[in-house]
């Protein structure tokens, strides 16, 4: 429940009000904790924000504020002339996530920021201070005289210091590129960073670790980080075609702007920050969103066996999508994932978003027979839609499409959006064509079009080539995934494939935005031959099973081909066991880039699952049990790298055991390079 108590509020106010017309100079807020802290000074031309951990400052004086075009924007001049405070404790269930229960436990700073100008002559600073990290935002209201804005620079700094951007490292992938997120991971000092997407991540020269993002993108561009000054870095939002950022009325709330900070690696894996700073639930009764696991047509054509296109070697075909139907039902599968069912395949089929069909079938992918045998078996069809980038030729589709699909029993959806980075093709009225960012305003709003569409019907949308999570799953808890970083595809033909610390790098990056949908589960490294220098996973097989519990999402997906996983049955058991949806989640150990180990408890049930990979370093892990029940015994399903094991020279080598355990007791462990293990945790009977 909500409470408010100026006894347990830790609110500072520094240059106290004199009199009753003197303006406070600092305003704080601090963590329920007390080791995080907020200020807000107005002694500079711009307000300026610090935040101090552990009573060392980890942002610098950085600068607030906002510029419209052709109007005065939030910039010089402004002097704090309020203020109020809240603080809140409260639990909240999520429908489906890492944990059931989340508990929000945060101080609120409310700041009215004011001018003696006659329009734009106030806005709010709305501050949450929670003990893993803070979420300020801007609220500006209704203006006098002005009601149309547009913002052609958010001033908003992140003031690291000149000192921390030479000791200190950063892990990031550069933003405004072609390939949208879809980069290796670049490991640096963090003044050789030039321009970054967030979820972006640094680890201090004194162990504190920070990563900087934003929660809540509704109706705004997403944001960047540019480095302007060593150590200082700007937001930098993606523009529209027209080179403005945003446009919007007064009366507009900006998204969240995020740091969580922690004094070792896994605290930012066990922040919930991101959710809490999204509203709740907005979809009522969502009974029918529903976490599980898939199989699909889609490793074929990555493995060039099958095409997406028509012809000898078309992959959706009515047989193929039966059989595959039948493997899923056998191995207890909830769905089966089709691409290239539909017309607008064929040639190039990057190029094709003009031509692309969402309702019609090629000739020989029969649309009755699958709704027919997905209802004899119990497996359900998981739709897709690939705009190649024309999102206005799917918008003027995407009714009857959803409502193909809902005829059909189709739950899940899976989108594409697959175009170069600031080559979206949007049309006006007019049929003019303009291309904008994935990341832009515009974007923004056609994602979230999508899942409000597809929430009519009670279908839960997988975003590929999406813009980046901000936590929105939680108000549409039909957002059920998104892609939005390199996934498995590039082990198929990456050239070259994803390294042996991407995996090791993601839960410290990408995966601090939420679920992602990477499709682990190869168990075929040799499709391309065995030679380190192929274009293949360089993973070990033990490795590729821990997977499904170190990068979470609710859907995951067994992506080999059937009878790959046939020639393994006793490593495809764990595919087989391990949830998708959980009761709790904690990451127990890890360094960016070197490793990670989480443990994971069953959503309403007893069992536990942990799953820890390493880089490409072979290193011994010892496991500690606390974590499960206590006076209770288990039986520990252990999948672990052979003492041989190696992702270049023998990736398959793999010990499966079985060992009576209890919360008292450890595990040792020993990771080979690109290894780790999967551990399924049973009450003894």
């Amino acid at each position: 429940m909500m409470t408010v108590s100026k006894a347990t509020l830790a609110l500072t106010l520094t240059s106290l009000l004199m009199t009753s017309q003197t303006l406070a100079k600092t305003v704080a807020v601090d963590s329920p904790d007390g080791e995080l802290r907020f200020s807000v000074s107005d002694d500079a031309a711009m307000v300026q924000y610090q935040v101090d951990f552990q009573g060392k400052t980890v942002i610098d004086a950085s600068n607030l504020g906002m510029m419209f075009k052709d109007n005065h924007g939030l910039t010089e001049g402004f002097r704090i002339s309020d203020s109020k405070t809240v603080a809140v404790k409260q639990d909240w269930q999520q429908p489906w996530g890492e944990r059931k229960t989340v508990t929000d436990h945060h101080n609120e700073l409310l700041l009215t920021l004011s001018h003696e100008r006659d329009t734009v002559n106030e806005y709010k600073l709305r501050i949450r201070v929670f003990d893993d990290g803070v979420g300020f935002r801007y609220e500006v209201g209704k203006q006098a005289g002005l009601d149309s804005v547009a913002i052609i620079n958010e001033l908003t700094e992140f003031n690291l210091g000149q000192q921390a951007a030479t000791d200190g490292t950063a892990y990031w992938i550069p933003s405004r590129g072609w390939n949208r997120y879809e980069y290796v991971y670049n490991t640096s000092s963090i003044k050789d960073v030039d321009r970054a997407h967030t979820p972006f991540t640094m680890k201090m020269a004194n162990g504190v670790h920070i990563s900087i993002h934003e929660a809540a993108l509704i109706d705004y561009a997403g944001m960047s980080l540019d480095q302007r000054r060593p150590g200082t870095f700007k937001a930098d939002l993606a523009p529209w075609s027209d080179g403005i950022l945003v446009k919007t009325t007064t009366d507009f709330k900006t998204p969240w702007r995020t740091i969580q900070i922690s004094d070792k690696a896994t605290g930012l894996l066990n922040s919930d920050l991101i959710l809490n700073l999204n509203e709740p639930n907005k979809l009522g009764d969502v009974s029918w969103v529903n976490p599980g696991k898939y199989i699909g047509i889609w490793w074929g054509m990555h493995v060039k066996e099958n095409t997406w296109g028509s012809g000898d070697t078309h992959g959706a075909t009515t047989s193929e999508v039966k059989r595959y139907m039948d493997f899923a039902a056998k191995y207890g599968f909830d769905g089966v994932l089709v691409e290239g069912w539909n017309v607008g395949w064929d040639g190039n089929w990057f190029f094709n978003g003009d031509v692309f069909s969402f309702t019609e079938p090629y000739p020989d992918f029969d649309i009755e027979q699958i709704k027919a045998h997905s209802k004899k078996t119990g497996v359900k069809l998981i739709g897709h839609h690939e705009t190649s980038g024309n999102v206005t030729n799917y918008r003027n589709q995407m009714q009857d499409a959803f409502d193909l699909y809902a005829d059909i029993g189709v739950e899940q959806v899976k989108t594409g959006y697959v175009a170069d980075g600031g080559n979206i093709k949007r049309v006006d009225e007019n049929g003019v064509v303009y291309k904008e960012w994935h990341d832009g305003q515009f974007m923004v709003g056609e994602y979230l079009y999508n899942i409000e569409q597809a929430a009519k019907r009670n279908i839960s949308i997988n975003t590929h080539e999406p813009v980046k999570d901000t936590g929105l799953r939680r108000t549409y808890p039909n957002w059920i995934a998104r892609e939005g970083a390199r996934g498995q595809e590039f082990n198929a033909w990456g050239s070259p494939p994803n390294p042996p610390e991407h995996t090791a790098i993601l839960p410290f990056t990408r995966m601090l935005a939420g679920p992602m949908d990477f499709t682990p589960g190869i168990f075929d490294m040799g499709f391309n031959g065995l030679d380190k220098d192929s274009d293949r996973p360089q993973t070990t097989l033990a490795k590729q099973l821990a997977l499904y519990v170190v990068l979470y999402s609710p859907i995951q997906m067994a992506a080999d081909l059937p009878r790959n996983y046939q020639a393994k049955l006793d490593a495809f058991q764990f595919i087989r066991d391990v949830p998708t949806d959980w009761q709790e989640s904690v990451a127990l150990a890890g360094e960016i880039g070197d490793y990670v180990v989480f443990a994971r408890q069953q959503r309403d049930g007893e069992e536990w699952f942990v799953g820890g990979l390493s880089d490409e370093q072979a290193r011994a892990f010892t496991l500690d049990l606390d974590f499960l029940a206590k006076d209770t015994r288990y039986i520990a399903e252990i999948y672990r790298d052979g003492d041989k094991a190696h992702w270049e020279t023998n990736p398959y080598e793999m010990v499966i055991e079985q060992k009576p355990v209890t919360s008292t007791e450890t595990l040792t462990l020993n990771m080979a390079a690109s290894g780790g293990f999967a551990i399924r945790f049973k009450v003894a009977q």
